[in-house]
């Protein structure tokens, strides 16, 4: 018998009541560590920095007058959280904000960065914009070279880490790769998750037809969007070897008001937190 993922407890792939009154129990969590067990990781000596990038576009409250207030959000969830949240929980948890009063921006913004910390066991950031922040926020285009415009046949629909090779010219070199052709499906209920993904490392040349169909491979994976980025990082990692730089960042296309955008690298820091045509 295969067993359960964690998710079947959730909402998600359920017909569900949507609650506007706060409800902060809505929000379902899930260890990031058995997925880190799977890949061989150890969770107190990860070999990546990183953390994951929420952009919600359907937030509203009402204002103590009862006039609707809008809002989009950025959510930054550290990997030093331990759990992640499981993403219809996290609409029907924003939902319930819809009919109720806060006080003002700073009371709601208070309220997101305490419930989201404490469902993911670490200190989630968050930032609210208004239109106008969002309209000059613009759209951005992924830098280097896209992996799309190869022209390579592919037939393996099914996750193949077997597929990457290096380059036979394999110097060491520095570059960045994109594809808009990420795609895998949700682990419990199948629907297809459509990203796009940059690749950026020093290290021996890899092979750029390799890595495009390594990465249509996964045209049929069925994993959470945190954990495609990890599995592509560890598969990476392991043809390019430990003393490599590498940065795996994908950029999901929205559903039902929430892009998650997974950002994995040797190096510290925070990725830019950029839009895509797509999103």
């Amino acid at each position: 018998m295969s067993q359960q993922h964690p998710a079947e407890q959730s909402p998600l792939g359920k017909s569900s009541a949507y609650v506007s009154v706060y409800t902060p129990s809505l929000l379902f969590p899930i260890a990031r560590e058995p997925k880190w067990q799977e890949l061989g990781l150890d969770a107190e000596n990860l070999p990546f920095h990183g953390a994951d990038i929420w952009n919600c576009y359907e937030l509203s409250w009402l204002n103590p007058s009862g006039k609707p207030e809008i809002a989009a959000a950025e959510f930054v969830f550290p990997l030093r959280g331990a759990r992640i949240v499981e993403s219809k929980s996290f609409k029907l948890y924003l939902n319930s904000f819809n009919q109720t009063v806060f006080s003002d921006r700073r009371e709601v913004l208070r309220t997101l960065e305490s419930d989201l910390s404490v469902a993911a066991q670490g200190p989630v950031m968050v930032r609210l914009l208004n239109m106008g922040q969002l309209y000059q926020g613009g759209m951005s285009q992924m830098p280097g070279f896209c992996l799309d415009d190869l022209d390579v046949r592919v037939d393996c629909y099914e996750y193949d880490a077997g597929l990457l090779q290096l380059d036979s010219n394999s110097e060491a070199t520095r570059e960045s790769l994109y594809s808009h052709l990420l795609k895998s499906n949700c682990p419990v209920t199948g629907q297809p998750d459509w990203a796009s993904v940059s690749i950026r490392y020093a290290g021996p040349r890899i092979d750029r037809a390799s890595l495009l169909r390594y990465l249509v491979s996964f045209r049929q994976h069925s994993d959470f969007h945190e954990q495609c980025v990890e599995r592509i990082f560890c598969d990476m990692r392991a043809l390019l070897g430990d003393s490599a730089e590498l940065t795996v960042y994908a950029r999901y296309v929205r559903r039902g008001g929430l892009d998650i955008n997974p950002y994995r690298s040797t190096e510290p820091g925070m990725p830019e937190n950029f839009r895509l045509a797509r999103q």
